[in-house]
């Protein structure tokens, strides 16, 4: 019903279908129909109810949502799958059943490894190959230590030139012992090669160490040497120490062929842990060397009482003479275990401390028991009963030197035949000129020494220059000393003779 005013209620379809409550008072909830036209014959049309009306009018609002949601799910659709995968067959028509995308989803799996190895072959065959190691890269470096002392210039030098190799390392040292004029001819020397000063490989200890063997001085001076070699020497492998009175049996290159077939972490140790006289003679008795504190060689002296054997540690003796692999070297100087300082000052009071540092050193450090070999590459004859140096070896021995595989020998006496006989026989060098005064300061004497033809000296039959350092032309030395390296390392006597 409308006022006659004209100002009647205005009432959508929507809103009188919701159901919304109308302006007029009362309180109550009044509902106009939408209005309706009367048919022609007077009939009026049925009137259709309130939520009918609300759905023919609303349904133009679901149709629209129902669309856009499809819409949005189409084109999610698309986007996943395109982004997805590069296939050219994918397109609209993939999405038509669900059957067809997994069977696209199958061939993007066969595919993807397919594609992943062609370009990782493309961008191998495309990158630089790696740069091949420089030549002589898988052959050894060794570092001697030739020590001597009093009137030993001559035959270190020639010991010198009988051990020279460009690949290695060498520290040379005259003892305190030795006059000033010997160390600075030595120095002199050194510094006046040609072939030592290119290579810069030979180290001479200036400041003179004073040296007794059966004190502990003998192992400062060996373990200086092994201080100026980690830190002047570059890259090696071995350390070996020799004195003035011993000589190679075979040549460098026989040595570093054979050395280029052994374990880097094997030391070669002659040792054993039955002390028998020696634990009378040498463990227990008190010692001071006035080497250590003295500038002129003296000999021992003893103290008493005698010391009890250590429980701390066993005790182990054997050979002076070494090889030791880089690795024990650096453990032994530079000592990030306690071990090596406190042997090093038990052994300070020690008879012929030498002959034991080393051997109980390494038998008592569970890191390297399994490295010693149980030989110290020398031969050596001992009178019997043994005394404190070996017996001086003689043309006389030769045939037994050689058999024995080693490749090096002592004790020699000063230009003794012997030594001429193993140039000439085993070391192919050529024969010496004749030298100069003992003294080694006539000019003669510096020329003397002449160096073992290798492969090195390429076609330089005089070796006056250094060509290819890793060339090398083994000869029968190298098979004698592989059948020794057969029977001391790669044998059952390996570990069964290990720290026993």
């Amino acid at each position: 019903m409308q006022q006659a005013n004209g100002r009647g209620e205005q009432h959508s379809p929507r809103s009188a279908a919701a159901g919304w409550p109308s302006p007029r008072g009362g309180g109550g909830l009044h509902y106009s129909p939408s209005p309706s036209k009367t048919p022609r014959g007077g009939a009026a049309s049925p009137k259709l109810p309130a939520s009918a009306a609300w759905l023919v009018d609303s349904r133009w609002a679901l149709s629209a949502a129902l669309s856009l949601l499809l819409f949005l799910a189409v084109a999610l659709a698309v986007t996943s799958f395109s982004s997805s995968s590069s296939s050219p067959y994918v397109s609209a028509s993939a999405f038509s059943s669900s059957s067809d995308q997994a069977h696209i989803h199958v061939s993007q799996q066969q595919e993807q490894p397919e594609s992943l190895a062609a370009a990782a072959k493309a961008t191998a065959s495309a990158s630089p190959p790696p740069p091949s190691p420089p030549p002589g890269a898988d052959l050894p470096r060794l570092a001697y230590l030739i020590s001597g002392s009093k009137g030993d210039l001559d035959r270190l030098w020639r010991a010198l030139h009988a051990l020279y190799h460009p690949r290695n390392q060498y520290v040379v040292h005259l003892d305190r012992e030795a006059p000033v004029s010997e160390r600075l001819a030595l120095a002199a020397r050194v510094s006046n090669s040609t072939v030592f000063r290119r290579a810069g490989n030979v180290h001479v200890i200036r400041r003179a160490n004073m040296v007794t063997y059966r004190g502990p001085t003998m192992v400062a001076n060996t373990l200086h040497a092994c201080a100026i070699l980690l830190r002047r020497g570059g890259a090696w492998d071995w350390f070996i120490n020799l004195s003035a009175s011993d000589y190679p049996l075979m040549t460098q290159d026989d040595i570093l062929q054979v050395f280029s077939t052994v374990p880097k972490n094997v030391n070669f140790i002659e040792h054993t842990g039955y002390l028998g006289w020696k634990e009378g003679q040498r463990a227990r008795p008190l010692i001071v060397d006035p080497g250590l504190y003295g500038s002129k060689k003296q000999d021992i002296f003893w103290a008493s009482p005698k010391r009890e054997l250590p429980t701390a540690f066993k005790l182990f003796t054997g050979s002076a003479w070494v090889a030791l692999s880089r690795d024990f070297v650096e453990y032994t100087v530079w000592g990030w275990d306690n071990l090596p300082r406190t042997l090093l000052m038990y052994y300070a009071n020690f008879v012929s401390s030498p002959e034991g540092y080393f051997q109980t050193l390494i038998c008592n450090a569970p890191r390297f028991v399994q490295t010693v070999a149980n030989h110290d590459l020398h031969h050596i004859q001992w009178d019997v009963p043994p005394r404190q140096h070996p017996h001086a070896l003689a043309l006389a021995d030769l045939p037994a030197m050689v058999r024995s595989g080693a490749p090096f020998a002592r004790k020699f006496p000063r230009d003794d035949p012997v030594l001429d006989a193993i140039d000439a026989e085993l070391l192919g060098r050529p024969p010496r000129p004749a030298a100069g005064g003992g003294n080694g300061t006539a000019p003669a004497a510096a020329a003397a020494a002449t160096f073992v033809p290798g492969g090195w000296c390429g076609g330089d039959a005089s070796c006056g220059s250094v060509d290819n350092d890793w060339v090398l032309r083994p000869g029968p030395g190298a098979e004698r000393f592989q059948r020794l390296i057969e029977r001391i390392v790669r044998s059952e006597a390996f570990p069964n003779r290990q720290c026993k």
